[in-house]
């Protein structure tokens, strides 16, 4: 089985390849807001990753059993970040999006994350909001509006699994759902659809090709020989049919926006998506040092919780 390769350019042609990398502005975006500062995926987090100035905002999606797009990076309902309407923690993860309304899910409290455990201790600077519920879509654009922010782009995900066919939508249906939404609020030109599930993508390009696709990878997706056969997440455009290139992967797919996991990553595969005309923007990055190696590799943008310390980062740099 062809391993998924790592690719090891000779010195002059790397120079050649970073020489020739598209000119781009940097692209700092505020992962599901600013998840370490403020409630993941909500208004409180939206606000302050607008205080801080990102250039995107970065989203999850998802699609109630009444068909409203709403944002949270689940598929099921998450202990670690939900209280049930008896203002409990839930025991167990559940139940799915898909089969709660609209109204239905506003019965659940997001705004804090539950004490004690290991998420919570990920992200000790978190401020609660209690009462915070999960948001749609509509009102991801509706704040940015009222803002008056004319420039923050968004990067949605879909959030769905080859794995788990029955617990959303199929993925054709969510991506026109998804459409749909974006569409009526006037937001195609300054929005990217990202996923792990290529399939998704797929749909994007081919009926709302005025929009950006993202195509996001980590191991966990990659390697066929977690499935036996290759990946489901893929649509058919396995790395292994490439030599082994996740870049050349992507492109095969139609893709200009990949964003791998950034301990997936070398100066090398860097300058090969940019040869293929690929901009590079990996997941996510809350280590300034970790932001200083891959600024070094020459990606064009950071995915963060912490986008004040990307910012803090890019100002030593004279950025």
């Amino acid at each position: 089985m062809t391993r998924l390769s790592r690719p090891t350019l000779p010195a002059a042609l790397l120079a050649a390849c970073l020489a020739a990398a598209p000119a781009l502005a940097f692209d700092l975006q505020g992962h599901r807001g600013a998840r370490g500062l403020a409630p993941e995926n909500t208004p409180p987090a939206w606000k302050k990753a607008l205080e801080i100035g990102v250039d995107t905002i970065e989203c999850d999606m998802g699609v109630t059993k009444d068909g409203v797009v709403v944002v949270h990076h689940d598929v099921r309902l998450n202990p670690d970040v939900t209280r049930g309407p008896d203002g409990k923690w839930l025991e167990r993860p559940g139940p799915n999006l898909h089969d709660l309304t609209f109204e239905e899910l506003q019965r659940y409290d997001v705004g804090r994350l539950k004490p004690g455990s290991a998420y919570a201790a990920g992200f000790p600077d978190q401020q609660p909001v209690d009462g915070t519920r999960i948001p749609r879509l509509a009102d991801l654009f509706e704040l940015v509006k009222s803002a008056g922010n004319e420039k923050v782009g968004f990067d949605c995900e879909t959030k769905l699994s080859p794995l788990e066919p029955d617990a959303t939508l199929p993925p054709e249906e969510f991506a026109r759902r998804v459409i749909a939404e974006i569409r009526k609020y006037g937001m195609a030109k300054r929005m990217m659809v990202q996923s792990f599930d290529w399939r998704t993508l797929q749909v994007v390009q081919k009926e709302a090709p005025e929009m950006r696709t993202m195509y996001l990878t980590s191991p966990r997706t990659l390697k066929p020989a977690a499935f036996g056969k290759p990946s489901p997440w893929l649509a058919g455009f396995a790395p292994e049919a490439h030599g082994g290139s996740v870049p050349k992967a992507i492109h095969a797919a139609g893709g200009k926006i990949w964003a791998p996991n950034q301990t997936f990553l070398n100066p090398e595969m860097v300058a090969e998506a940019h040869a293929l005309g690929i901009v590079v923007i990996p997941w996510t990055v809350n280590d300034p040092a970790m932001m200083a190696r891959l600024l070094d590799m020459g990606v064009d943008g950071l995915i963060s919780d912490r986008p004040d310390k990307v910012r803090e980062v890019l100002a030593g740099r004279g950025k």
